[in-house]
């Protein structure tokens, strides 16, 4: 195991690279709370480094939640960074808000906090992006006991005149078991942000598709989502969840979920693709629900990947 933590669980996590160090973001929580399922509700983001994705340097939380009200006043959940024209790194990072301290209901929104240097890092007033009810699931609507708009990617498009933003989102209609999609949001200037319609279809088979990436390789560009067992739906019921991966004919999509392919079985989750110094792309994932039942936490060492056919496999194992 890469990177880990005694006293913490360590889950979802994002990664930064300025040239001579990689920057990890994570999510994390006491493992002296004793349930790790309290620990969504706990989460607060984490910051390491390392010059090889090995090795990791421990600095410890770089914000916390939210005062009371607030879109964050719970937890801050998985997010992403980008550096703006402008040279500023800015993350993008899901506010949660739980509405009753022993109940599940929570609503999920997406805020933005910024930095000079990756280290030190000022939240703006949130939230910046929300579920919008013309295409999107919100709570109340539906028997889901959350309004999902989190875990935001961002990358710029092609000739970098806009910004897409993708989140994991429930479209507002179909059977409630099935209604994952990718949701969509576009800016110009990385401030203010426009919300679209899903860029995937609903019926592919997930109840949700969590911590969603674009990466574009030498063979093509790809959709990294994660969805596990419990939450998959039609067909693929009663499967295997994990990590997932679909062929996309650009990188602003659409995606064509129906198609997506398991890459690795859900003892691995988050999973995040990233080059290494002799950029080769290897993927990083947290260590999840093991075979005794128990939750383990902490990120994996780089595995190689490798692209065979139009999809993502794990070197090791293909």
């Amino acid at each position: 195991m890469a990177f880990s933590l005694d006293d913490h669980w360590v889950w979802d996590f994002w990664l930064a690279d300025d040239g001579a160090l990689f920057h990890m973001y994570f999510l994390h929580a006491p493992r002296a709370l004793g349930n790790p399922d309290l620990r969504h509700r706990n989460a607060r983001i984490g910051h390491a480094t390392s010059p090889n994705l090995i090795d990791w340097d421990f600095h410890g939380r770089i914000f916390d939640a939210g005062d009371a009200g607030a879109f964050d006043e719970t937890a801050t959940w998985t997010g992403s960074v980008v550096r703006g024209p402008d040279g500023v790194w800015r993350m993008f990072y899901t506010g949660t808000r739980f509405l009753a301290p022993d109940a599940h209901p929570n609503i999920e929104t997406v805020g933005v906090a910024t930095s000079p240097d990756l280290y030190h890092w000022t939240k703006a007033p949130g939230p910046i992006c929300r579920a919008d009810p013309r295409w999107y699931e919100t709570l109340g609507t539906s028997s889901w006991p959350e309004e999902a708009w989190r875990d935001p990617w961002v990358f710029p498009s092609a000739d970098g005149q806009t910004w897409h933003m993708l989140v994991t989102a429930r479209a507002n209609h179909g059977d409630e078991l099935d209604r994952g999609v990718i949701g969509h949001a576009i800016s110009r200037d990385l401030e203010s942000w426009e919300v679209q319609p899903p860029l995937s279809d609903i019926g592919a088979g997930f109840a949700h598709l969590e911590v969603p990436q674009v990466v574009t390789l030498a063979g093509g560009t790809h959709l990294l989502f994660s969805c596990d067992s419990a939450k998959l739906a039609g067909d693929r019921s009663g499967g295997t969840g994990g990590i997932w991966s679909v062929a996309s004919d650009a990188a602003e999509g659409p995606y064509p979920i129906a198609a997506a392919r398991l890459i690795a079985p859900e003892r691995l989750y988050s999973g995040r693709i990233i080059a290494d110094r002799s950029g080769r792309p290897v993927l990083l994932a947290f260590h999840n629900i093991q075979d005794d039942g128990t939750f383990a936490g902490g990120v994996s060492d780089p595995l190689p990947l490798v692209e065979r056919d139009g999809t993502l496999q794990i070197e090791a194992e293909a």
